[in-house]
């Protein structure tokens, strides 16, 4: 929550009052496609993805209804990116050719361009607007059905079993 929320809440806190005076700046939130729509597993990261999307969204509205339209928003949001911060994610393997994890060079080229364009949101890739689009509009058991078929409700797992083996074996080595 502090990383991925609360940071954003400071920094805007910080330079959004001097955006005001002068109405001009570019607020940029760099939240995931967990802040959209959720998976088994990382319900704290997703929790903190949610709650600066939520952010971003009110803030986004505040700004228009203040017509402070010299002030632009960015919602960055990516799917799952090589960093190795979630290595081992999986989604149906059938799937996965489609849905590799993406380079940070291409997420950084695809999130310039969105705010150099004034872009408000990206998603990438663009099929992740699909899946926000259908889960706001299918009924829930209808998005379960659509996660299992991905293979996207369980794909946190084969991570989580990595770190709970990488935990036990540093415990084990230190004799805890």
């Amino acid at each position: 929550m502090m990383v991925n929320c609360h940071a954003h809440f400071w920094t805007t806190k910080a330079f959004l009052p001097t955006m005001l005076e002068i109405n001009h700046g570019h607020i940029v939130t760099v939240a995931s496609s967990l802040g959209l729509f959720s998976t088994a597993g990382v319900e704290d990261y997703c929790a903190s993805k949610f709650g600066v999307v939520g952010f971003h969204e009110s803030l986004s509205h505040e700004l228009k209804a203040a017509e402070k339209d010299g002030i632009k928003t960015t919602l960055v949001c990516p799917y799952l990116v090589d960093t190795g911060m979630f290595r081992g994610c999986r989604i149906r393997k059938e799937i996965e050719p489609f849905l590799p994890p993406l380079k940070p060079d291409y997420c950084v080229q695809q999130a310039m361009r969105a705010i150099l364009t004034d872009q408000p949101m990206i998603c990438t890739p663009r099929l992740m607007y699909i899946v926000t689009f259908m889960k706001s509009i299918l009924p829930f058991e209808a998005v379960v059905c659509m996660y299992r078929f991905l293979g996207a409700d369980k794909c946190m797992y084969p991570f989580i079993a990595q770190r709970k083996q990488a935990t036990n074996n540093n415990e084990a080595k230190n004799g805890i």
